[in-house]
């Protein structure tokens, strides 16, 4: 039995140390595996990557509204939240900003825009007239 207890204690250090260096081998194939490590890593990535999406994506509808007189409204929604309504903007706002975000929003909000000075030209014109004719009569009146 003596020699039965010899053995036991050396493995008993051993046991001791084999916990020591367990953890270590332990460690070792874990991180050298294959998928243990490739997984862990692969989780956190999808993770980022979808919250990386939410926080760069921002729902904005912008709608710019205008009339044949060449008023402009603007109206702004983030997301189902109304942030703007209804604010007055100018047309030459409205011909930069287009300019500034594609050619081809630019040349259909410009067609709008001067279909409004044509008709302000035409509107002009007509007062330019009635004005004309009310001087007439003022001057005859003075006369």
């Amino acid at each position: 039995m003596e020699a039965d207890a010899a053995p036991e204690l050396k493995s008993e250090p051993e046991a001791e140390t084999a916990p020591r260096t367990a953890p270590k081998a332990e460690v070792a194939p874990k991180a050298g595996s294959g998928p243990k490590p490739e997984d862990a890593e692969a989780k956190p990535a999808k993770r980022a990557k979808s919250t990386a999406k939410k926080t760069r994506t921002v729902e904005l509808t912008l709608t710019v509204t205008g009339t044949a007189d060449g008023e402009w409204q603007a109206d702004l929604v983030h997301g189902t939240r109304r942030v703007v309504q209804g604010l007055s903007i100018s047309a030459a706002a409205v011909s930069r900003a287009a300019k500034e975000l594609h050619e081809d929003i630019a040349g259909g909000i410009e067609d709008v825009i001067e279909t409004a000075r044509a008709q302000h030209r035409t509107r002009m014109e007509e007062l330019e007239a009635e004005l004309a004719k009310v001087k007439a009569a003022l001057a005859e009146l003075n006369d």
